[in-house]
């Protein structure tokens, strides 16, 4: 499971008031619930795109600090998709995913690739010179 922050200043609640209602337009029906460290997340098990398997999104709180984005997609391999002449829905399902995080947190690609690297060299337990 991944966790994405907002933007400086922007709070999930505000840009997301609908977690539900915004999982299921960009992904599908929700099926189900799952417990991810005390938040019920929500699970779409037959996705709207054929390149995904499972998708499980939601808000995660984090008491007084700001909440989070969690999202987990559980994609089809790629063999599979190009067998099943899903190939022109891959395209869809990368802008599909972007989108979601986009209009969830304000923050493009480059701009959560960027926070993931910082996070990255910021790790006190990664080890030195490797």
């Amino acid at each position: 499971m991944r966790e994405y922050k907002m933007r400086r200043g922007e709070h999930l609640e505000d840009r997301v008031p609908d977690m539900e209602a915004f999982v299921e337009e960009y992904f599908g029906e929700i099926t189900d619930t799952e417990d991810y460290e005390g938040n019920d997340l929500y699970v779409v098990d037959e996705p709207k795109n054929p390149v995904f398997d499972r998708v499980v999104a939601g808000t995660v709180g984090y008491g007084s600090k700001k909440d989070k984005l969690a999202l987990h997609i559980d994609e089809k391999p790629a063999e599979q998709v190009i067998a099943e002449g899903h190939v022109d829905a891959a395209e869809d399902a990368v802008a599909a995913k972007n989108d979601f995080l986009e209009e969830a947190t304000g923050r493009d690609a480059k701009a959560r690739r960027d926070s993931l690297k910082r996070a990255v060299e910021d790790d006190p337990d990664a080890p030195d010179n490797v």
